[in-house]
């Protein structure tokens, strides 16, 4: 029943997805192919094969991190700072797939600090939680002491945890990316749950974009985000385990 019901569940995802992303897909490659079309028309001296090696080309270079700024390049996401963040990515299993190792040592390199890396991970992310529970369970015990409640001190720490989680965590950061990135307060929270589920899909990655310019701490204090706020998600996804079960 449950192997039924969890097909179920991933196939509603599925055709809800479908009927919401398939139009614009189409309408992205319509668009694509009509200005392909108008360049090697407007340019009689581009052919098509070169083009497509070219744009093959720029593909791949933006994968690696370098973009074109007039006639020269940009770097920097092989940077201490960025390659921290990479480091971060990684044995947080969000993994989100804009920045990868390019040279044979650095893959090896990359198999081996993720081996040991996600356990470290892992562990230290259910210390953080555990002290949050704590936390928790401290400041219920406190009122019921304080007040002589029972059931009503624990669902009123519990509700004021789960609010301050949710404007740490999720709320309040996306106002930050909207100053620092320019996303709009949708595209925050979507970056902000898709980082901290560890599904990083990685179409939204913080300090990437080359025309702008991020304060050394911006980094760094994001990644103290995702730390924290793995260890508040899980303990949130734990209980609704405990529901479902």
């Amino acid at each position: 029943v449950l192997l039924v019901a969890y097909v179920g569940y991933v196939g509603l995802g599925a055709g809800v997805l479908q009927a919401l992303e398939r139009p614009a897909e189409v309408r992205a490659a319509q668009h694509l192919l009509q200005q392909h079309w108008e360049l090697l028309a407007n340019h009689t001296c581009l052919q098509g094969p070169a083009l497509q090696q070219l744009i093959q080309g720029i593909v791949q270079a933006y994968k690696s991190g370098i973009t074109l700024q007039g006639n020269t390049t940009s770097l920097g996401r092989w940077d201490f700072s960025g390659s921290f963040f990479f480091s971060i990515s990684a044995i947080t299993t969000i993994g989100y797939g804009n920045l990868s190792p390019s040279t044979v040592a650095g893959r090896v390199f990359c198999i081996l600090f993720a081996l040991f890396g996600i356990p470290l991970n892992l562990v230290l992310l259910n210390e953080i939680g555990q002290l949050m529970l704590l936390g928790v369970q401290h400041c219920a015990r406190r009122l019921e002491e304080a007040f002589h409640w029972q059931k009503k001190a624990s669902l009123l720490i519990k509700t004021c945890a789960l609010v301050t989680g949710l404007l740490l965590f999720l709320l309040l950061p996306p106002l930050l990316f909207s100053d620092k990135e320019g996303w709009s307060y949708e595209e925050g929270i979507y970056y902000s749950f898709i980082t901290l589920s560890t599904i990083g899909f990685g179409d939204y990655v913080i300090g990437m974009n080359p025309d702008r310019t991020y304060p050394g701490w911006y980094k760094n204090v994001i990644s103290l985000w995702i730390l924290f706020g793995m260890a508040w998600l899980a303990l949130v996804i734990k209980f609704c385990i405990n529901f479902l079960e």
